[in-house]
């Protein structure tokens, strides 16, 4: 008996900086409803779903940002979502930006800030978390971009790995399921680590801007766009999974995002995409015995993989220059 499971992709438009969370979260409700009658069993939201992509605002002092935070989950904007989810039989996925007190490393509580996802399961209960790792941007204004992207000044890096759970999801009794966000697609490591946890979907929201402003050299435009898809596709084919990688789309505070929602299978083929800047919806049927050729031949890794090699990948941060080449000494 195949293992289908119908997933969406939950693409939002821009969230101006002046709505508040009730206007996301009442169109987030709408594209819930939408997948409803789809018969969609699990929806992928963005990342930051609820406010605006405020990394790219510079707050002198820190604690001025916190309104864009979220203290508890569910909370009282969100509970709707959850509401509306429960009603259905849909789980989800949803990006935000998350306060938390807790220890830190050296066992200090305080006031922690992170960019966080989540999984929901049809009942509602939170089923995993997961804190973004990868966070681009800088911490200190920059006086030569033009938009800010500050995620190292608002966000610790997330202290939760990369955990896969397998759990109940639609009319599947378990599925291996594990999330990214934004710029932890760009990286292979992050795909790998989920991978060796057999992971089947992953869930991955994301806010990238049209444009690189970062100044340091030319990106072309549609580059833009053929990088995040190349970086999805192969993670899934390398990893024998599917994924739901859903965006924020349009323009947002001035700044343009660019969408292209996709859906992903372990092929790396692209199966549905998004093809507006607002709000949509697209749907796929996930066959998840198709992870079953890639992860028992070319990528088997228990029968392939060489970690002994691979020493650098987890030793080793910054790039360093290899050995110099000497002509012998009989040819001089």
């Amino acid at each position: 008996m195949s293992r289908i499971i119908t997933v969406a992709a939950a693409q939002l438009g821009p969230i101006q900086q002046a709505e508040p969370r009730s206007v996301a979260v009442a169109r987030m409700v709408r594209l819930l409803e939408r997948a409803h009658q789809r018969g969609v069993e699990l929806i992928v939201f963005p990342e930051l779903a609820l406010t605006t992509f405020f990394p790219r605002h510079y707050h002198e002092d820190i604690a001025e940002a916190d309104g864009w935070f979220e203290t508890a989950m569910p909370s009282n904007e969100t509970a709707p979502l959850f509401d509306a989810a429960r009603r259905y039989g849909i789980g989800f996925h949803l990006g935000y930006a998350e306060i938390a007190h807790e220890a830190n490393e050296t066992g200090t509580l305080r006031k922690r800030r992170f960019n966080t996802s989540i999984l929901v399961g049809p009942s509602g209960d939170v089923l995993l978390k997961y804190r973004k790792v990868h966070l681009p941007g800088h911490a200190e204004y920059d006086p030569k971009r033009v938009v800010q992207h500050l995620e190292k000044r608002y966000f610790e890096v997330g202290n939760l790995g990369f955990p896969v759970i397998r759990a109940p999801m639609g009319s599947q009794e378990g599925i291996n399921m594990g999330m990214m966000i934004c710029n932890d697609r760009r990286w292979p490591e992050a795909w790998r680590v989920l991978g060796l946890q057999s992971v089947e979907l992953v869930a991955l929201g994301y806010n990238t801007p049209s444009l690189n402003m970062d100044a340091a050299g030319f990106e072309a435009h549609h580059l833009r766009v053929f990088h995040s898809h190349l970086s999805i596709q192969a993670g899934c084919y390398q990893n024998a999974c599917f994924a739901v990688a859903t965006a924020k789309a349009g323009v947002e505070d001035g700044c343009e995002l660019f969408g292209h929602s996709i859906i992903v299978n372990p092929q790396g083929e692209i199966i549905a995409m998004a093809t507006s800047w607002d709000d949509e919806l697209i749907t796929a049927d996930c066959d998840l015995d198709m992870c079953t050729l890639g992860r028992t031949t070319i990528f088997a890794f228990d029968k392939h993989r060489r970690p002994e090699a691979y020493g650098r990948i987890t030793g080793q941060v910054g790039a360093t220059a290899p050995s110099v080449w000497n002509e012998p000494a009989a040819r001089r």
